[in-house]
C-alpha cells in the first residue's frame, strides 16, 4: 500500500478515536454519568424526562397505524436474527482459537441501555431494545466476518463497495500480487491482537 495512504489511514483512525472520546466526554458531562452498567442522570434531568413521557394510551392513539400493522413482520425477524447470532457465535468460538484470531467481544457491539431512559414508555423501551439487538448483532457479525476475511483474503475489490467493515481500508490493493503470501501471513499474525494490524 502507498505510504501516504497508510499515513492518512492512521490519521483518520486517530481522529476518529479523538472524536469519539470528545463526544462521550461532552455527553457525560452534560447529561449523564456511567457507573458500571448503569447510566445515571441528575435528579432534575430525571424529573424532566418523566414529565415528557407519553402514557401507553396516548402513545397508542398518536402512533402511526402503519407501525402497528407492520409490527408482527418486524418482530418476526427475531427468529432469523437469533439463529444468525447462534451460528456466528459458534463459528467464532470454535474457529478463531484455531486460527489464532482474537475473539470479538459481543458486549462491545450489543448494548442495552436505552431502557434506562425515563421519557420512554414500556413499548418504546421494548422497541429500543429490539433495535439495539438487531443493529448491534449486525455490527458484531460484520466484525467477525471482517476478521475472517482478513485472515483468508485481505484483498480489496476492484469496484467500490458500500458499507465496508473497519478493517477493509487496510487490505491489499486489487491485483497487488508482489509478496502476497508474506503479506497474508503478516495479516494473520496481526489478527492475534485486538486492533487492525498495520498494512505490510
Amino acid at each position: 500500500m502507498n505510504e501516504k495512504i497508510h499515513q492518512l489511514l492512521d490519521q483518520i483512525s486517530a481522529l476518529e478515536d479523538d472524536l469519539l472520546k470528545a463526544v462521550q466526554e461532552q455527553e457525560a458531562s452534560a447529561l449523564f454519568h456511567i457507573k458500571g452498567k448503569r447510566v445515571e442522570f441528575e435528579a432534575s434531568v430525571r424529573q424532566a424526562h418523566r414529565q415528557l413521557k407519553n402514557s401507553f394510551f396516548r402513545w397508542l392513539v398518536t402512533n402511526r397505524p402503519q407501525n402497528l400493522i407492520t409490527g408482527p413482520i418486524i418482530y418476526s425477524m427475531i427468529f432469523p436474527m437469533l439463529i444468525l447470532d447462534l451460528c456466528v457465535s459458534f463459528f467464532q468460538a470454535t474457529c478463531f482459537p484455531i486460527y489464532g484470531i482474537v475473539k470479538v467481544r459481543r458486549s462491545d457491539y450489543i448494548v442495552f441501555d436505552r431502557q434506562q431512559l425515563e421519557y420512554l414508555n414500556f413499548i418504546e423501551k421494548f422497541h429500543c431494545t429490539y433495535c439495539a439487538y438487531g443493529n448491534g448483532l449486525m455490527a458484531y457479525v460484520s466484525e467477525i466476518v471482517g476478521r475472517t476475511e482478513e485472515y483468508f483474503c485481505p484483498i480489496k475489490h476492484a469496484r467500490k463497495v458500500l458499507g465496508n467493515h473497519s478493517r477493509y481500508a487496510r487490505f491489499l490493493g486489487y491485483g497487488e500480487a508482489t509478496d502476497y503470501a508474506a503479506k497474508l501471513e503478516k495479516f494473520r499474525v496481526g489478527l492475534g491482537k485486538a486492533t487492525p494490524p498495520k498494512t505490510p
